[in-house]
C-alpha cells in the first residue's frame, strides 16, 4: 500500500507538469467512454495502482489522477451516494488569508475557489499572477481573452480546492459609521485612504488593455458612497426662469434610458492629484499619496447633457447661462453635498460630447463609480465629472461648493497655507499633457535579451481632446531620446482617450544603474516640462514632470 501511494503521489505531480496535452486529452476521453462504476472501481484498485507506476513513464499518470478524482465526482454505485458537491466551502475572508507560498496561494474564479501555489512556475505570464493572490481572478482576467478559452479554463479545475460562499459571519452594517454601507473591493488596488475610500491599480496593470477594467479602475470619492433605489430615482434638471412657471425637469432612469438617443464615448479620466506623490519628494504637499495609477479609460453609455438640457427648456443663446452646475447624492453628516461645474458652453456643445453616463465597460455604473447615474466630461479633471448625480442646474456663476471654489486650483511654486488666496485662481477645468512608465517599476532589475534590449511601457493623455502626437524615451537620462510606438486602439473618434505606448530599447553598454524618462507632445505641440520643482503647489496637483523611473541592470548584461 505504501508503494502504491507513493505511485499515486509522483503520479499526481506528473500529471500537473504534462497540463493536458493531446495524449492526456486522449486517455482522459477513453476513459470517459469505459467509465466503471464504484464496484467495479474498488475491485480493480490494484490494478489501477500498477497503472499509475507506468503513469511515470507517461500516459498512466492521467488515468491514475483522473479514476482518483472520478471516485469522488463520478461514482454510480447505488450502494453508496456521492454528495454533488463534495468540494469544502470557503468564505472570501478565508481565500485572503493565502497569499504566500508558505500558506498556500488562493484564488477565485466564478464562485470557486482554487490554490494556484503549484502553478505559479509554470504560468506563462510569470509571476503576476501573484498579484490576484487571496482575491479575484476575473479583473485580471478581464485583461487577456487567451483566459477565456476552454482549453485554460480546463487547466484551473485541476487545481479546484473548494467553492465560495457568502460570510455569514460578517459583522453587520454600522449605522453610525457612513461609510459601512461603501461597496467591496479588490484587493490588489492600493489604498491611498480608506474613508472616503481613494485607490490606484498597480501601474503595469494600466498598460495591460487600452481599457480599464472596472475593478482596476482607480477610485477617487470624498464622501461616502450613498445607497440608492433605481426605481425611486429622478434627476432634477432646473429650467430657464419664467418657463412652465420654474418647474424642474424630473427625470427618472427610465426616462433618460427612453426619451434620448443613446450615445457612447471613450473616456479618460484622470486625477488633478496624479503623480503627486513626486511633489512630496520636493517639498511636502497637502493631498493624498497618488502615484502614476490615478488615471484610468472606459466606453461609458448614457445620453448627452445638451440634449436634457435642450429638453428643460434651454437653448444655446439663453442669457444668463454662464455655468451648468452638478449637484452628487453623496453628502457627509451634515448634509452638504459634492458639487462641481462646468461652462455652459462645453456643456451644449456637440463637439465635447459631455455625457449623463449610466454605463461603464458594457455594464450599469458600479456603486464606486456613480451608480445610478454620473456625469461624464471628456478632456477635463476628473473632478468635474459628478458621480451619483442628482440634480443640474443652470447659472451665472460656478458651483458655490468647496470642491470647486477652494480646492482643485494651481497656485506659484512660492504661495503657501498662510498666503493662499483660492479666489485669485481658476478652477481646474482642461489637464495638461501627460504620460507615464508603467513598466519597468522603479527600482526594478532589468535584464537585456541577447540584443541588449528591453521593453518598455507606459500611457500619454492630454485634456481638451488634444491628441498624443509622439513620446519620446531616453535610457541615459535625458541625453539621447528615441521615439516610443503608440499602441492600442488609434481608431477615430477617440481624442478624448489615451494612447499606449511601448519601445524596444537598447540598455546603454555596460550601465549598473539607469534613469529611463518619458515625455509626451500632443496634437498642440505641448511639451512636458523637464522637472517638478518649477510647477511645484501647495496642493499638489497638475503634475506633468517628465517621468523618471531608476532600476538596475542585471548581471548578465
Amino acid at each position: 500500500m505504501y508503494i502504491f501511494l507513493c505511485v499515486m503521489y509522483l503520479s499526481f505531480r506528473l500529471q500537473k507538469q504534462i497540463f493536458l496535452s493531446a495524449k492526456i486529452c486522449t486517455a482522459k476521453n477513453e476513459f470517459r467512454r469505459n467509465r466503471s462504476t464504484e464496484a467495479e472501481y474498488k475491485a480493480n484498485q490494484w490494478k489501477w495502482g500498477a497503472t499509475a507506476a507506468g503513469a511515470l513513464l507517461g500516459l498512466g499518470s492521467i488515468l491514475v489522477f483522473d479514476t482518483q478524482k472520478r471516485k469522488v465526482t463520478q461514482a454510480e454505485s447505488k450502494e453508496e451516494a456521492v454528495p454533488s458537491n463534495p468540494f469544502p466551502q470557503y468564505t472570501r475572508e478565508d481565500v485572503k488569508k493565502h497569499t504566500n507560498p508558505t500558506d498556500r496561494i488562493w484564488v477565485t474564479y466564478s464562485g470557486e475557489v482554487f490554490d494556484i501555489t503549484d502553478f505559479v512556475e509554470l504560468h506563462p505570464g510569470g509571476k503576476r499572477i501573484l498579484l490576484a493572490a487571496g482575491g479575484a481572478l476575473e479583473p485580471f482576467w478581464a485583461l487577456y481573452g487567451v483566459h477565456k478559452s476552454e482549453h485554460v479554463m480546463e487547466i484551473l479545475q485541476e487545481y479546484k480546492v473548494g467553492v465560495l460562499i457568502h460570510d455569514d459571519t460578517e459583522e453587520p452594517q454600522d449605522l453610525s459609521d457612513p461609510y459601512s454601507g461603501d461597496p467591496s473591493r479588490h484587493p490588489i488596488l492600493k489604498i491611498n485612504s480608506q474613508k472616503p475610500f481613494n485607490a490606484e491599480p498597480p501601474p503595469e496593470l494600466l498598460t495591460e488593455n487600452f481599457i480599464t477594467p472596472n475593478e482596476l479602475f482607480f477610485k477617487r470619492n470624498h464622501l461616502p458612497v450613498p445607497n440608492i433605489n433605481p426605481d425611486e430615482f429622478q434627476l432634477i434638471v432646473d429650467r430657464p426662469p419664467g418657463l412652465k412657471q420654474g418647474k424642474p425637469l424630473k427625470l427618472s432612469l427610465k426616462d433618460l434610458k427612453t426619451k434620448y438617443p443613446r450615445h457612447e464615448v471613450t473616456v479618460t479620466l484622470q486625477c488633478a492629484g496624479n503623480r503627486r506623490s513626486e511633489m512630496n519628494a520636493i517639498k511636502q504637499v497637502k493631498g493624498l499619496e497618488w502615484g502614476t495609477a490615478a488615471i484610468s479609460t472606459a466606453r461609458w453609455v448614457g445620453v448627452r447633457l445638451r440634449d436634457v438640457l435642450l429638453d428643460a427648456g434651454y437653448t444655446e443663446d439663453v442669457s444668463g447661462t454662464q455655468h451648468v452646475q452638478f449637484e452628487g447624492l453623496d453628502q457627509d453628516i451634515t448634509g452638504t453635498k459634492y458639487g462641481a461645474s462646468i461652462s455652459f458652453k462645453r456643456a451644449m456643445s456637440k463637439d465635447h460630447e459631455v455625457l449623463l453616463a449610466f454605463e461603464m465597460n458594457g455594464e450599469e455604473l458600479p456603486k464606486d463609480h456613480g451608480y445610478p447615474l454620473r456625469v461624464i466630461v471628456p478632456g477635463v479633471v476628473g473632478a468635474r465629472n459628478v458621480k451619483w448625480l442628482g440634480r443640474i442646474i443652470v447659472s451665472e456663476e460656478e458651483s458655490l461648493s468647496h470642491w470647486q471654489q477652494n480646492d482643485y486650483k494651481g497656485f506659484n511654486p512660492n504661495v503657501d497655507w498662510d498666503t493662499v488666496d483660492f479666489s485669485s485662481s481658476p478652477a481646474i477645468q482642461d489637464l495638461p499633457v501627460q504620460s507615464a512608465i508603467t513598466e519597468p517599476c522603479p527600482g526594478q532589475t532589468i535584464t537585456p535579451d541577447h540584443d541588449g534590449k528591453v521593453t518598455i511601457k507606459g500611457y500619454a493623455w492630454s485634456g481638451g481632446g488634444r491628441e498624443i502626437v509622439r513620446v519620446d524615451v531616453s535610457m541615459d537620462g535625458g541625453k539621447t531620446w528615441t521615439v516610443a510606438d503608440l499602441t492600442g486602439e488609434q481608431k477615430e473618434g477617440l481624442k478624448w482617450a489615451w494612447k499606449l505606448w511601448s519601445l524596444e530599447a537598447v540598455v546603454p553598454i555596460e550601465a549598473k544603474e539607469i534613469t529611463i524618462i518619458c515625455k509626451a507632445v500632443d496634437s498642440g505641440y505641448n511639451v512636458q516640462p523637464d522637472t517638478v520643482a518649477p510647477i511645484w503647489n501647495l496642493r499638489g496637483v497638475l503634475n506633468n514632470a517628465w517621468h523618471r523611473v531608476r532600476v538596475t541592470v542585471g548581471e548578465d548584461h
